[in-house]
């Protein structure tokens, strides 16, 4: 599976979003932070996934980032494609031009993989990993390491 940093990151960043969308706008300065992810990689990243209808943003003083619509309606597989990313397993890219042009033995046995992989993260949606107990339990810890002060009131905060 090619699932690159990319595709890992925007899902990590739209996680943290969902997990904090009660507290209003998020800046990407604090899902930075939190997730230890380069601001201006989430800026890239938040740019492809507003032009893809995920995320709207709110300028000016307290602004930031807010999902479009609810956790629950949005795909793991969702966030992926937004970005431009793929979860083809296959080293030709889906192309059948594995050998010199043609097809290799294992072709479709890595086509099967890809299609069970897209799936799965169809299935899997932000509200789902949200509450998640071990999901929760790594957010609290972010929290403990915040240097800013500032407590968390999203799904976070109400469900510890």
């Amino acid at each position: 599976m090619r699932l690159t940093t990319k595709g890992r990151y925007a899902v990590t960043a739209m996680l943290d979003l969902a997990m904090n969308a009660e507290s209003g706008p998020i800046s990407l300065a604090d899902i930075s932070k939190r997730q230890e992810i380069s601001l201006s990689y989430l800026e890239q990243l938040f740019a492809r996934l507003r032009r893809a209808g995920l995320v709207g943003s709110v300028r000016g003083p307290g602004g930031g980032y807010l999902l479009a619509m609810a956790p629950d309606e949005i795909t793991v597989a969702r966030v992926i494609q937004a970005v431009n990313e793929s979860v083809d397993s296959t080293r030709c890219g889906g192309l059948s031009d594995c050998q010199q042009g043609d097809t290799c033995l294992t072709h479709h046995l890595w086509c099967e993989l890809s299609e069970h992989i897209h799936d799965f993260l169809e299935k899997v949606t932000l509200g789902q990993l949200a509450g998640r107990e071990e999901i929760l339990e790594i957010a609290s810890r972010q929290l403990g390491r915040r240097d800013d002060g500032r407590r968390n009131d999203g799904i976070l905060a109400s469900t510890l």
